[in-house]
């Protein structure tokens, strides 16, 4: 119990510091403090959608093919999450037929991306754990050590696992040293990629071709399409349409990896942006889109409202999807315009490079009903009509792509081929990020694989806005933070060390 009280101090302050150092938005700051609140980086992005969705109404037939096994009458489960309205409405069908079929009673608690963090620290400090709830690839290693969660081995089937994308087995892995073997403590509520979306609209209106998801785009291919994607359409003498819009908490990552850029070492012990070339070029260029070419809205235009806004107005060319963003895309009364799917564009590699993301559902170590708990968790991460509904075979609204990978490959696809699942334009492209080509490639970001978030929560609160006004260059940036950026570092694997009894 002190190990935990200490554990959970540590990440108060760390959440605290963060909220401090966050943007400008409600959304950046759920950016801003996602990685330390036992979430992912998944988070970050839709933090910015969460009160923006299309409107799910789940009909009870949607679930008449989903069996549950066993009989827990005796069972009382506290779940925990955080969720849109429209992914509720789905995950509490499920929990439903769940409490049908066996018996249990189940407390289904909801809050937003942005208080999930504070909230389960409360949990941890109260020592009244929910029976189920998210933890993020980043932060299993500190969850098992400290003692939070349970591992899940004896109450999944290998083949069940087996089946499943080998990335998100893998991130939910920790033998007590190394993450990514050892036995398995999360399973995973999806594998999400950041897809880059264009509103096909606003091409034909500006007489632009679409892009071919076959060649990415150069940047500098990129920049001329975002030029003439920018302009002053209601002719007042101020630009009101842009090419594209980027939060820096989760795109920048896409133009760093591209051109061969990186933050931490090979071993993750040290930062090494200063002086690097492939990140520093890449940041500049990331910059130069705002500050130089005015492509992007500015610092202070996006303060007075947001990218994501800005994409639903119909005022922005290019914008990241998230596949837990198609079903708000595909509603016509969220987004009415006609939209499609594309590569990020690429730096020196010639790579297409975008973050992929996850969460996992944990069963508390504590919890007093382990079989219930991780049969529930089966019926919302592995089973295949649970999946139909989530990801809208059910439903006719995908809130992700399937976890099970031979569902995802097969029956998914035909659906949206078929029009079953309304999706947008090129659903190719997010399987191109999750399995990999010669021209696209998907990963789980550094962050993912360091103790906590601090290192990243200190280049964000160490002032990068400067960068994007053109204050500084991203070389002074790089220069000015990276000390700031070990020692929070160093304290991580400090840490990391001491838990694990090194």
């Amino acid at each position: 119990m002190k190990k935990k009280l200490v554990s959970v101090l540590l990440a108060s302050a760390l959440v605290a510091s963060c909220l401090a150092g966050c943007g400008n938005s409600g959304s950046d700051a759920a950016a801003d403090n996602s990685a330390a609140a036992d979430t992912s980086t998944e988070a970050e992005g839709e933090a910015e959608t969460e009160q923006i969705g299309a409107q799910i109404t789940v009909d009870e037939s949607a679930t008449d093919n989903v069996t549950v096994e066993g009989e827990f009458s005796d069972a009382d489960i506290t779940v925990f999450i955080y969720a849109q309205d429209h992914e509720k409405a789905v995950y509490q069908s499920l929990i439903d037929k769940f409490t049908e079929s066996t018996g249990a009673k189940v407390t289904f608690e909801v809050t937003t991306a942005d208080e999930y963090g504070q909230k389960i620290l409360a949990y941890k400090a109260a020592g009244d754990m929910p029976d189920i709830f998210y933890v993020g690839p980043d932060t299993v290693a500190a969850n098992v050590d400290d003692g939070y969660v349970l591992p899940l081995d004896e109450y999944v089937p290998e083949a069940t696992i087996n089946d499943l994308w080998p990335a998100i087995t893998s991130a939910y892995r920790y033998d007590g040293k190394q993450a990514g073997s050892g036995p398995i403590y999360c399973l995973p509520k999806d594998l999400s990629t950041f897809a880059f979306a264009y509103n096909k609209t606003l091409f034909d209106e500006a007489g632009v071709e679409y892009p071919d998801p076959e060649n990415p785009y150069t940047w500098e291919e990129f920049l001329e399409v975002c030029g003439k994607l920018t302009m002053d359409k209601d002719g007042d003498g101020e630009i009101d349409q842009w090419g594209c819009a980027n939060a820096l908490q989760w795109a920048l990552d896409a133009f760093i990896y591209t051109n061969g850029g990186h933050f931490l070492s090979d071993d993750y012990t040290q930062v090494v942006i200063d002086g690097q070339k492939e990140f520093i070029d890449a940041f500049q260029y990331f910059a130069d889109l705002t500050c130089k070419y005015g492509v992007t809205p500015t610092v202070e235009q996006d303060t007075a409202l947001g990218g994501y806004q800005r994409w639903l107005d119909g005022q922005i060319g290019f914008y990241a999807c998230g596949t837990w963003d198609v079903g708000a895309f595909m509603d016509k009364n969220t987004f009415p315009y006609e939209w499609g799917l594309c590569a990020w564009p690429t730096g020196s590699t010639g790579v297409s490079m975008t973050r992929n993301g996850s969460v996992g559902f944990a069963v508390s170590a504590d919890t007093e009903y382990p079989e219930a708990a991780a049969a529930l968790i089966t019926l919302f991460s592995t089973d295949l009509e649970g999946q139909k509904v989530l990801c809208g075979e059910t439903t006719g609204a995908s809130l992700q792509i399937p976890n099970i990978m031979s569902y995802a490959k097969g029956d998914f696809k035909d659906r949206i081929a078929d029009g079953t699942i309304p999706y947008g334009e090129n659903v190719d492209v997010i399987f191109n990020y999750i399995e990999g080509t010669d021209k696209y490639e998907g990963l789980f970001v550094e962050l993912t694989y360091t103790y906590n978030g601090d290192w990243w929560q200190e280049f964000l609160s160490g002032g990068y806005e400067y960068v994007l006004t053109g204050e500084k260059t991203a070389e002074q940036y790089c220069a000015e933070v990276q000390p700031a950026m070990q020692a929070a570092l160093d304290n991580a694997n400090e840490m990391k060390a001491a838990a694990s009894g090194q």
